[in-house]
């Protein structure tokens, strides 16, 4: 039962997290060069990773792998609203 519902809190902890930087990505950094970078979502992705390792270690339901997992959401959607940005710009850029 515990593992049911740490897992379905990681889970949607995960889509959300995703959700928010592909977001904010697309609408806040859309004239960011850096966000454009191959390395941007491996950065965003660790920073996330690292700052939530400290948080989880004292809630009960999730631990270090969703802090794992929310760190590979965060890079997923940075790179996915990278794309999504590099799509919608001119042809001539």
């Amino acid at each position: 039962m515990w593992f049911l519902l740490s897992f379905v809190a990681s889970t949607v902890l995960a889509i959300l997290a995703y959700a928010q930087a592909r977001s904010f990505v697309t609408r806040r950094l859309r004239y960011v060069d850096a966000v454009q970078s191959a390395i941007a979502p491996w950065i965003a992705g660790a920073a996330v990773a690292v700052i939530c390792l400290p948080i989880v270690a004292f809630l009960p339901l999730v631990g270090v792998g969703t802090a794992l997992t929310l760190g590979v959401a965060v890079g997923a959607g940075v790179a996915a609203g990278a794309r999504e940005v590099k799509h919608k710009l001119p042809a001539g850029y």
